[in-house]
């Protein structure tokens, strides 16, 4: 059921997966404005969204709250199978299981954490959240 007009092979190439991964209590507003912009209202949610200059300039505003990464196309369409609504991008999952590093969400994924750039290991962790 994924969206395949845009891409007729089905992969989601340019496509970028965004969890939102700490709550929204004492942000200040420019964070929560962009937050709002992302479609990410609640912990846990997620939105896959064009690779692009102005989504990325948006996801390095909020990166101490949210994770983000490449979306693979069998990941995609999972997400959408089990967690799809009628023509939205957004995403309410649960908490990941076994959690979201050693280190907790105030820790970049580099070092350890959950914040931060994934690249390819997003895909593990939406996997956990389904």
């Amino acid at each position: 059921m994924a969206d395949k007009t845009s891409n007729p092979t089905g992969t989601s190439e340019g496509k970028l997966a965004v969890v939102l991964v700490r709550g929204m209590v004492k942000v200040t507003k420019p964070v929560k404005d962009t937050l709002a912009m992302l479609n990410l209202h609640r912990k846990n949610s997620c939105v896959v969204l064009e690779d692009n200059p102005v989504n990325k300039g948006m996801i390095l505003k909020v990166k101490d709250f949210v994770t983000w990464g490449n979306i693979d196309g069998e990941t995609l369409n999972e997400l959408v199978e089990k967690r799809g609504k009628k023509d939205k991008k957004q995403f309410a999952l649960n908490p990941p299981r076994k959690g979201f590093g050693r280190k907790g969400v105030k820790v970049a994924f580099k070092v350890g954490g959950a914040l931060g750039d994934r690249a390819e290991k997003i895909n593990d962790l939406l996997r956990r959240m389904l």
